[in-house]
């Protein structure tokens, strides 16, 4: 039996718009979403589960004496937080830097009225991979089924179902109730905000055995690697005339480390946090692990982006090739 890996890069906004095949790079624009056929109204019926708008994402792959009676020492746990906090903060490129200084603070969320549920247990701050001694009710919260695991994250009521209270999440081996709480590697939100959620794999396609005609030809399985939460800018509903997706902030679920994380985002458009956001164009890369935002008139065709990726593996692998062949370890063969 042999399996391979078929490896696709697919935007979808309800329905497709296009595919992108052998591509490392994502792209998201913005540009995509005011059209109002593309648009979904949210089902209210109590009865009938409300879908939610899929973005889905596909692919393969000072100096020391000079203190003053103020100042303390802080504890490792304080050190840390600052830590966090420096290193999950917004990077903007040099170029868009000036910009960015001049934004101002009108860039204000709306804010959702927090309703506690009389289950709501708030598990920040416990031991990651410590299992719980109790049962959570699934049904309040939502489930995002990875290869490796499922994770929960708090549901909030709302009529649109993209409410997410990350004060409460668990992880689980996939389809059990063996609850645990998960590696939490960067700061979370204190309070309810709406997201987007796509995800990140690979189709995995097997092949039948020879000795075995009469098997199904073919056998393709979705395997999710990753899923990307990102949040609704300045919490705006999707049906608002002013959505856009906060690329800035997007919060990255992973199925092998059982982890939750926020991106590190560097931005290249000029503007800073007040800029025109529906001409943002998100790029990721490097297996889910990069994330950069250019402009939407800087996309290149997916032509160009696969014929520039196979070309470096191409050389690459001809290079580990050719070292077989020779006595040093570069070569000038172009």
């Amino acid at each position: 039996m042999t399996t391979t890996t078929i490896s696709t890069a697919s935007l979808f906004l309800s329905p497709p718009l296009f595919t992108l095949k052998y591509s490392s790079s994502l792209f998201l624009n913005h540009s995509l979403l005011p059209y109002p056929s593309l648009k979904l109204k949210p089902l209210h019926s109590p009865l009938i589960p409300t879908r939610k708008p899929s973005f889905l994402f596909r692919v393969d792959d000072g100096d020391a004496d000079a203190g003053g009676p103020d100042d303390y020492d802080m504890d490792e746990e304080e050190v840390e937080e600052l830590d966090n906090k420096k290193d999950f903060d917004v990077e903007y490129d040099p170029l868009a830097a000036s910009s960015a200084a001049t934004a101002s603070s009108a860039t204000v969320d709306v804010d959702i009225a927090i309703i506690e549920s009389k289950s709501f247990v708030s598990t920040q701050g416990w031991n990651s991979e410590m299992v719980v001694e109790y049962r959570i009710n699934e049904e309040e919260f939502h489930k995002i089924s990875l290869l490796d695991c499922d994770f929960f994250i708090r549901k909030p009521p709302d009529p649109d179902n993209d409410v997410y209270d990350f004060r409460e999440m668990y992880v689980t081996p996939p389809d059990t109730d063996v609850y645990s709480i998960p590696k939490v590697l960067a700061p979370m939100p204190q309070k309810y905000i709406r997201c987007a959620m796509s995800d990140y794999g690979c189709y995995n396609v097997t092949e039948p055995p020879i000795d075995a005609p009469r098997d199904p030809l073919y056998k393709s399985e979705r395997e999710v690697m990753k899923v990307f939460l990102t949040k609704h800018y300045r919490n705006r509903r999707l049906g608002d005339p002013e959505f856009v997706l906060d690329f800035e902030e997007i919060y990255v679920i992973d199925s092998k480390t059982k982890s939750i994380t926020r991106a590190k985002v560097l931005v290249t458009v000029p503007g800073g946090r007040n800029r025109d956001r529906k001409s943002d164009l998100l790029v990721i890369r490097d297996n889910g692990n990069s994330f950069k935002i250019i402009h939407a008139s800087e996309r290149d065709d997916p032509t160009t982006v696969i014929e520039r990726e196979e070309w470096v593996k191409t050389r690459q692998d001809m290079e580990r090739h050719l070292r077989k062949l020779r006595d040093f370890s570069i070569s000038n063969w172009f």
